[in-house]
């Protein structure tokens, strides 16, 4: 008995055509499938009765196999959580980029906020020489822009 993969990240999202734009439209994630359902399954897999989910996946790219999943909660719609990254149960998605400095500069100007004012140097550890960035998505999630280190 062994664990394989990772079969896809989860964020269930307040509005799922909102965050469609921010991470299709201003990431450039590419979707999957997009679905309305009221399957059982659904509501057996998530404990909620009769739940009706706006589900999406995404990709960084038709290669990449990790996915991006987002549910809206039609039916069972919650209140938000406190999403400090300090707060235990929060998490974050990590994506390298190319171009750190380029992509700040662009999603600053789309209005993303950022934790920072600027990518910062990973100075030690496994990620030395790269650049990192925190910055949150339309419900507050918390997703990290990476620039690996430069390969001498």
């Amino acid at each position: 008995m062994k664990l394989t993969s990772v079969a896809h990240t989860g964020f269930t999202v307040s509005n799922l055509d909102r965050s469609l734009a921010f991470y299709r439209d201003l990431l450039g994630m590419q979707v999957m499938y997009i679905r309305d359902t009221t399957e059982e399954y659904v509501s057996k897999v998530t404990g909620f009765a009769n739940a009706h989910l706006k589900i999406a996946l995404l990709k960084l790219s038709t290669d990449d196999p990790h996915m991006l999943e987002l549910l809206e909660y039609v039916s069972h719609p919650g209140e938000p959580t406190d999403r400090a990254t300090n707060r235990p149960g929060n998490g974050h998605l990590a994506i390298r980029v190319d171009d750190l400095q380029a992509w700040y500069q662009r999603l600053s100007a789309a209005g993303v906020e950022f934790r920072s004012s600027g990518p910062v140097p990973v100075s030690t550890g496994i990620n030395a020489g790269a650049q990192a960035v925190y910055m949150r998505d339309p419900d507050g999630f918390t997703i990290e822009l990476v620039q690996p280190a430069q390969k001498q």
